[in-house]
């Protein structure tokens, strides 16, 4: 049974969640002082603390602050007022677990304190299996204590107990796929399939198997009955990425599934029920496509149920440095190397650059610095030139061979598209869908000219 300490100066406040929360199985102590708190932190075990924020003399941040830098592993949920954003922030900051608007719902207590008891039990049983702490903390998905990621916390806390569906939005390269594996770990799924399918990457008709799953003989290579995503994520999360650039005939499929919970295989003729949770991304504008007939109203509805909207790094910068840091010790671990940070001058710069490709652009810097450097501290000239020079774009950059003219061996216009679209790609560090973006093409398109260029893997030989 996990040991809980309410910490409130209202007696009558602090009895009521006690009762509410011993209902739901939990051991609660009563505290009505941060001093009194502190000490029997001090001298007792606990699993969990719900703090109020204004209490007289130590309040609710200070404690939340002392007893996090003493007891890290320890979840701390932090009471406020209704309204005083500014009060959350700084306890998120301090390092709570979460925080609670007053006046309080009680389910969303119940949630928030289970949800922080299993985040506890994970940490716990990550350090058991012998995973570094530092590697523990790096498996918690979301990383950033800005006020934008704060507000993207709370509404993932909020969806995931649910069933909804959630549509993410943001730019390229700024973790869609991490805030939808987020949702799904914090969820009654948890313990069920996620499966991630690039909507993107994939013809009509190999999304329509992957998805749909087919039956033998439904077309040339269908040698056996084969399970779409949705049947292998039964009970669990579908993330469909990319969602943006799928078919209309696709976009109808994927509506029945749904409204109907249920799908048919291609090639087939039964319908077969599932029970799965879709998580949709796109870096489009799709009321946009709606308005353009590209996209189907009724789908744009289904999928926007709950809508997430994440930052781009220009807009959270604060956050910079905990990503550089936790990319570096990532990278470290991998090139068996060992560093004692970076220097002011670097992280200067790292915090400076506008990087148009988001957390993807800088955990290739982070990589590339850490696999260049020779030596323990990462210094400015370890990173790409871009960031050092912070240049608005590298694709704006000449040639580094110092000629002014990209003609000087007059290629032929195939040839010097060519080069332009291998640069894009260079240049985004192998982010296809960035370079599409600055191509100005789909990421489709990109391919069939990287194959008819024979470019390997893109081109399968003859």
């Amino acid at each position: 049974m996990e040991t809980l300490l309410v910490v409130d100066d209202d007696e009558t406040s602090c009895q009521l969640f006690a009762e509410v929360l011993e209902a739901e199985g939990y051991h609660v102590n009563q505290c009505h002082s941060g001093e009194e708190a502190l000490a029997r932190v001090h001298t007792e075990a606990q699993d969990l603390l719900l703090v109020d924020v204004r209490m007289p003399v130590m309040n609710g941040l200070e404690l939340t602050r002392k007893v996090h830098h003493e007891h890290p592993s320890l979840p701390i949920i932090v009471m406020t007022a209704f309204g005083s954003m500014e009060n959350a922030f700084e306890a998120i900051q301090e390092g709570a677990f979460d925080y609670i608007s007053k006046p309080m719902n009680l389910d969303e207590l119940k949630k928030t304190t289970a949800r922080a008891l299993a985040n506890r039990a994970w940490h716990l049983q990550s350090v058991q299996d012998g995973t570094p702490i530092e590697a523990a903390t790096e498996l918690n998905p979301v990383i950033g204590k800005s006020p934008a990621m704060i507000k993207v916390y709370k509404l993932v806390a909020r969806v995931a107990p649910t069933t909804s569906t959630v549509l993410i939005q943001g730019e390229s390269g700024t973790g869609k796929e991490v805030i939808a594996r987020s949702v799904h770990l914090h969820s009654p799924r948890a313990g069920r399939p996620f499966v991630a399918v690039d909507c993107g990457a994939l013809t009509e008709t190999l999304l329509e198997s992957e998805l749909f799953g087919h039956v033998r003989g439904a077309f040339t290579g269908a040698v056996s009955d084969k399970k779409g995503v949705f049947e292998e994520a039964s009970g669990g999360t579908c993330f469909l990425d990319e969602i943006g650039s799928i078919s209309p005939h696709m976009q109808a499929n994927l509506l029945r599934v749904l409204q109907e919970h249920e799908v048919r295989r291609v090639g087939g003729k039964e319908w077969t029920k599932v029970d799965v949770r879709v998580i949709a991304a796109t870096n489009k504008n799709l009321e946009e496509l709606v308005s353009n007939g590209t996209f189907r109203e009724d789908l744009y509805y289904r999928l926007k149920v709950i809508t997430i909207c994440l930052p781009p790094v220009r807009e959270r910068r604060q956050d910079i440095p905990a990503l550089a840091q936790c990319f570096l010790r990532r990278y470290a671990r991998t090139a068996r190397k060992t560093f004692s940070g970076m220097s002011d001058e670097a992280m200067e710069r790292l915090c400076s650059y506008s990087w148009p490709g988001n957390i993807r652009e800088l955990e290739n810097a982070i990589e590339q610095a850490v696999v260049l450097s020779n030596q323990p501290l990462l210094t400015p000239n370890d990173l790409p030139l871009e960031v050092r020079e912070n240049l608005r774009s590298p694709l704006l950059r000449r040639s580094d061979r110092g000629d002014d003219s990209p003609f000087a061996d007059r290629p032929t216009l195939d040839e010097l598209k060519k080069r332009y679209v291998l640069h894009a790609i260079n240049c985004s560090q192998h982010n296809f869908s960035q370079a599409a973006k600055v191509l100005n093409v789909d990421r489709r398109s990109l391919y069939r000219m990287l194959a008819k260029w024979k470019i390997k893997p893109f081109f399968k030989g003859e």
